[in-house]
């Protein structure tokens, strides 16, 4: 009898006034399903709306950070949907983002999403082992979670479009080279060192932090609304093409993806 298939799972710890938000698939190298997302989204807006909980740190087990979206769950035949209730905080910030700060520790693989989840918040501690890939051209497809204008504010238009057309992976140091992530820790002490800045900013005023934070983003929100309403036009311009389907199918196949431009 085969077993039933073991999916991952977020785990959330509160610690004083911190939310400690941990991404759990370890077997997957992490890698998103949709029933991660949906429990993402939950510990978030938990953390959002809770009023006791002023910080957010989010992490991972094992050695990656993560991989990105398992593949198969999102677009293959078996594929599951599970929209995020309406109302709740979007763990890429398109939709509703958080008003909290979020400290992320990275590890490891931090492809795609990855990226994007941590360009959501606000803070990155990434080990020195992290290795970074924003790769959905590779796969057919384009950044639709926030990389296409929050990776432009992080680092600038020559860092962005570099990283962003070569698809290339690239480590800690270079990420911090380009303002991605703001602290490089040795491997093992990245969450710890996440924590230790989060309990620093939970010991100022909260809603100081809060508006500070709000009337930050005022000055990219005109920007990023415009960003955001291009993304229909985004997915709707690569997902039904054949390269998108030939890019999915290389990842399945494990090959080389053989782009037509079509």
């Amino acid at each position: 009898m085969s077993q039933p298939e073991e999916h991952g799972r977020i785990h959330t710890e509160i610690d004083g006034h911190i939310l400690k938000i941990t991404i759990d698939n370890v077997a997957k190298y992490n890698a998103f399903d949709p029933e991660m997302m949906l429990e993402l989204s939950e510990a978030l807006t938990t953390l959002e709306d809770s009023p006791d909980l002023w910080v957010g740190v989010l992490c991972a087990e094992g050695p990656h950070f993560t991989s990105g979206l398992d593949m198969p769950k999102f677009f293959g035949p078996t594929a599951t949907s599970r929209p995020t209730p309406e109302g709740n905080v979007d763990p890429f910030g398109v939709s509703r983002r958080c008003t909290k700060p979020i400290v992320t520790a990275v590890q490891g693989i931090t492809y795609t999403i990855g990226i994007e989840m941590m360009l959501a918040g606000d803070i990155v501690v990434a080990a020195d082992d992290a290795r970074f890939c924003q790769m959905e051209a590779k796969r057919g497809i384009a950044p639709l979670a926030g990389a296409h204008f929050r990776f432009l504010s992080r680092t600038g238009w020559g860092n962005a479009m570099y990283h962003l057309m070569l698809c290339d992976e690239f480590d800690a140091a270079e990420a911090h080279r380009i303002g991605l992530v703001q602290e490089v820790v040795p491997a093992g002490t990245q969450v710890d060192r996440a924590m230790e800045l989060a309990a620093k900013i939970a010991a100022n005023a909260p809603l100081g932090i809060r508006v500070t934070k709000m009337a930050a983003r005022a000055f990219f929100d005109a920007g990023e609304k415009a960003a955001i309403a291009a993304i229909p036009e985004i997915r709707a311009t690569v997902l039904e093409t054949e390269d998108a389907r030939e890019g999915i199918r290389s990842f399945v196949e494990r090959r080389a993806a053989k782009f037509q431009g079509r």
